[in-house]
């Protein structure tokens, strides 16, 4: 069986969705950035092993990521999560872990990188609003998308109601990133993504290839 790694810096309510998905594969570890993250406790109450690397501690981010990959590596990962983990990661990191870390961002990317994306979503007056899963590079909130689900934004919307309505669909998509991941469902085309094998839904947007 595989086994991922999972990096959060809060609440960790995508990290919850995965511990509760049943997903074919071994969590090894959730390591975080934060020492008072509440996701760590969520974890352990799943009897999941925890580690904190608090970026505080250390001198600069190339220091911070040499100690974060070592720690990974010390469980062998298959696949790293980022599940609301609010640090950017050097390049070093992210090409050593080439097509094996993937990142989960609250917009329907390329519109809106970065943070604050409801806010600026409901300043453009966009119709539709949503969220994405994609692969890490080395340009923040770029890489090949792996999956995304759309909201319509409401006239009456407020950052929290479209927030908590695209969160919704973060807890949905992103377990199914994974276990596409896992089953090797996933094949990388230049800055694209093809999943293998797919029954189209039209309420999850990516591209589907069917072999033969």
């Amino acid at each position: 069986m595989k086994s991922i790694v999972i990096l959060i810096s809060g609440r960790g309510s995508n990290m919850q969705a995965l511990l509760e998905a049943t997903l074919p594969v071994k969590i090894a570890a959730v390591i975080s950035n934060n020492p008072d993250a509440a996701g760590l406790e969520i974890a352990k109450k799943h009897n999941i092993e925890t580690f904190v690397i608090d970026h505080r501690e250390y001198p600069d981010r190339a220091t911070f990521d040499l100690l974060l990959a070592d720690q990974i590596d010390s469980y062998q990962p298959s696949l790293i999560v980022l599940a609301g983990f609010m640090r950017v990661l050097g390049d070093v990191f992210v090409n050593k872990y080439k097509d094996k870390l993937i990142n989960i961002h609250p917009s329907l990317l390329p519109a809106f990188p970065g943070l604050g994306t409801h806010k600026k979503a409901l300043k453009e007056g966009v119709k539709i609003h949503g969220c994405t899963v994609h692969f890490v590079t080395s340009e923040v909130d770029h890489g090949p998308i792996i999956i995304q689900a759309s909201v319509p934004v409401l006239p009456d919307d407020t950052n929290e109601t479209l927030a908590a309505r695209v969160l919704l669909q973060e807890h949905r998509i992103f377990p199914e990133a994974v276990h596409l991941f896992v089953e090797d469902r996933l094949k990388i085309s230049g800055s694209s993504v093809k999943v293998c094998n797919e029954i189209p839904d039209n309420s999850v947007l990516y591209s589907s290839e069917s072999h033969e």
